[in-house]
């Protein structure tokens, strides 16, 4: 091949690599599966490394697909806190599919400390990686009573990670169950986990330890509209006793006792949980 072709060539690979870098690419190809989306999320250079940790007690990929996640839906996570689930949620569904991240919103006056830390430290995770978030919409849960977390019947599947127990503590339970009823389409699904008490724990002994009965839960949604369809053991854990001192707070990741039988702690793992799913 002569001088000047090589150098022809040489300069359509250099301009194929400027363009390429300077347009925007998603997250997650359109053509690619749930599957290798999940992994490709899980795998990600953005994801936290301690929250990349607990995957192996929150089983992150098969509580998804039990869920019936796909990447062109339209998905409502419920209160995200600091970004756990969204670090997964966000690339995969960035392409093709819709985010709603429904969190403390706004600081305002009475709003708690350690809300508005949460929020501000969710938002500062979010602004910081724009090449997997920039696609998250942001609504809020101040008042679920009224308050639309997407706009009404156009969600494909909404999802909550233990937090039940916050809801019953704070009464606001029922109108959050109705808030993720109105979000949802006509056959959406509803995605719940949650720490699991034992047959028959009073609802004042689920307020203090953070535990609640799968009943509970179950009594919860179908009184919102819901019907159970499935249950997963996915994120069971057969060594929690759910007898602890500081209730689910002694385990990881909270551990509350410190370093008092630590190990103890660690070995158990994070809570026995309940997997549901709902439809509306």
């Amino acid at each position: 091949m002569k001088l000047h072709s090589l150098l022809q060539v040489f300069t359509m690979i250099l301009l194929g690599v400027l363009i390429s870098g300077l347009v925007p690419k998603p997250a997650v190809a359109g053509n690619t599966t749930l599957d290798q989306a999940l992994d490709l999320a899980l795998q990600g250079d953005h994801r936290d490394p301690g929250n990349r940790e607990r995957d192996k007690y929150r089983h992150p990929k098969e509580t998804l697909q039990f869920f019936g996640l796909r990447p062109d839906m339209t998905v409502v996570e419920i209160s995200p806190g600091r970004g756990w689930y969204t670090e997964i949620l966000a690339p995969v569904l960035r392409a093709q599919g819709k985010l709603y991240a429904v969190g403390f919103g706004p600081a305002r006056p009475g709003m708690p400390d350690y809300a508005i830390k949460i929020q501000e430290a969710f938002e500062s995770k979010l602004k910081a990686r724009p090449d997997i978030y920039d696609q998250v919409v942001l609504t809020s849960m101040q008042n679920p009573k009224e308050a639309d977390f997407a706009p009404p019947g156009t969600a494909d599947l909404v999802l909550t990670f233990r937090n039940v127990h916050n809801w019953i503590a704070d009464g606001t339970a029922d109108d959050m169950f109705k808030a993720m009823y109105r979000a949802l389409k006509p056959g959406g699904t509803l995605g719940v986990v949650e720490h699991r008490a034992k047959p028959g724990t009073s609802l004042e002994e689920m307020k203090k330890t953070g535990y609640v009965t799968e009943d509970y839960v179950i009594a919860l949604a179908e009184k919102a509209g819901f019907k159970l369809v499935d249950k997963s053991e996915s994120n069971a854990n057969p060594k929690d006793t759910k007898d602890h001192p500081e209730g689910v707070w002694t385990l990881p990741p909270s551990l509350r006792l410190g370093e008092k039988d630590r190990q103890r702690y660690l070995d158990i793992g994070e809570s026995d949980r309940m997997t549901l799913k709902f439809s509306k």
